[in-house]
């Protein structure tokens, strides 16, 4: 396929600025020269590379549309391969006419995220790079983008390989060991080769933790703001959502159903779920509320736990952080505009992170934010963290790591070194399919078909 030469529009479909068809392939600058012409008679295939040409796109005689021509020259772009690229008014009819006439003058088509797909075959990147690529075009925050660049720019790549380095040495000593049995083994080469181990087991270890807070990032979590009637979840869901997305009233019970809606606190998307008050209720309507509002409870990745501190704790208050605790919960105590006589202690000693707020007086919510960032882990990543990107690359970590724990439980053991030795070559197998260096065409083709078109 990669033979072929591709064509696609690389920009939204929609009014605006300009809009781009990308062409790459052997073929590219031959199938440019077919449809353009440049105001200076310059043919596309004569310019150099990183160069631009102004002229029109013309189809069966006919001047679809005036644009300007980039051209770049194998190996310096992003496919790796020539890649010319036509920046043509931005509506959807003129770009899909200028789409038109590359692929009725020699190009085909490109399936879903085949020009990043070149890119990894010519070796413009590896796996992990290539899946950052969709991060970034993703990205809805700023720490969101920056874990993505850096991914780009190879930081993951950089760890798997330095765990890699560690892991052949490891193999290497292991093969010395397995080759002269009847040498005396000094208990320094054999102490160095469970360091090695170990080291790799932390750096993957640090991998894997950071995943979860870098998924934070890329995907939100399911929030869900619970408590009972009354104590202000829907002035806080108004508050987080900066609109009346939720019915205030002084009212108890107003809420009887699932409000929802996305937000962004800080860096993090919270896909946000205000619930009905958890009350005991003879009422039917209320009744079905309070059980959607339980079992949004059961289902959240992070729960919002909101309190009066105006009224003393009930029981009832104590029974719903005891039914939270299985999940990341913070509570709010609001109505801080109040006199507050709410047992904040009590929190503490059940290590249950607070947050003092007036969601009516708009005040408290930066730490709201602070505690939430340290609850999910992203407080702790910085731009230059290795953070992946994937849940493949996430299994495939987690298999070498846990293949580097039954290595290390077989050496303790003191079983032979050839045990040890297959166990280190089965994870790094498994980092090398993480890196795309042993990669079988079906996982290739699924990270690709997860990108847009034109990518």
């Amino acid at each position: 396929m990669q033979e072929s030469t591709i064509a696609a529009i690389a920009t939204p479909l929609g009014e605006g600025g300009i809009g781009v068809v990308r062409i790459s392939g052997k073929l590219a600058k031959a199938v440019a020269d077919s449809i353009f012409r440049s105001a200076s008679g310059k043919k596309v295939s004569e310019a150099a590379g990183y160069t631009a040409l102004y002229g029109n796109v013309v189809n069966d005689g006919q001047i679809v549309d005036e644009v300007i021509a980039l051209v770049f020259t194998s190996p310096k772009s992003y496919t790796g391969e020539d890649t010319v690229e036509i920046s043509a008014h931005g509506g959807p009819y003129v770009v899909k006419q200028v789409l038109r006439a590359a692929l009725q003058n020699g190009a085909r088509p490109a399936e879903a995220g085949e020009f990043t797909k070149r890119a990894f075959l010519n070796g413009k990147m590896d796996l992990t790079q290539a899946e950052s690529v969709m991060g970034i075009i993703s990205a809805t925050g700023k720490q969101a983008l920056q874990a993505s660049v850096t991914a780009r720019d190879g930081a993951v790549s950089q760890t798997i390989n330095s765990i890699k380095e560690q892991l052949l040495e490891a193999a290497s000593r292991v093969a010395a060991f397995s080759d002269f049995p009847d040498e005396d083994l000094e208990f320094s080469g054999i102490d160095m080769l469970g360091i090695l181990i170990e080291g790799a087991k932390l750096k993957l270890e640090s991998l894997l933790k950071n995943y979860d807070a870098g998924r934070v990032l890329r995907e939100g979590i399911n929030t869900v703001i619970i408590g009972k009637p009354n104590v202000g979840k829907s002035t806080l869901m108004n508050l987080l959502t900066g609109c009346e997305r939720s019915i205030v009233t002084s009212v108890a019970g107003t809420t009887r159903d699932v409000v929802e809606e996305t937000v962004m606190l800080g860096d993090i998307k919270l896909r946000l779920a205000d619930t009905a008050g958890l009350h005991e209720t003879e009422d039917e309507v209320e009744k079905i509320g309070v059980e959607r509002a339980i079992q949004r409870m059961e289902a959240a990745q992070l729960i919002i736990a909101v309190f009066d501190s105006s009224s003393p704790l009930t029981e009832q208050d104590k029974q719903l952080i005891e039914t939270a605790k299985d999940h990341p919960t913070v509570a709010v105590l609001n109505k801080s505009d109040l006199d507050i006589v709410i047992d904040e202690k009590w929190f503490k000693d059940k290590n249950i992170p607070t947050v003092t707020i007036s969601a009516k007086n708009r005040e408290g919510t930066e730490q709201l934010q602070m505690e939430i960032e340290k609850l999910v882990g992203i407080n702790n990543l910085n731009a230059d963290m290795a953070v992946m990107s994937s849940e493949r690359q996430r299994e495939c970590a987690a298999k070498a790591y846990d293949l580097l724990i039954q290595a290390t439980e077989i050496l303790n053991m003191g079983m032979t070194f050839d045990a040890v030795g297959v166990i280190i070559d089965d994870a790094l197998a498994s980092l090398m399919e993480l890196t795309g260096e042993r990669v079988t065409v079906e996982v290739a083709n699924e990270v690709f078909k997860r990108f847009c078109v034109g990518k």
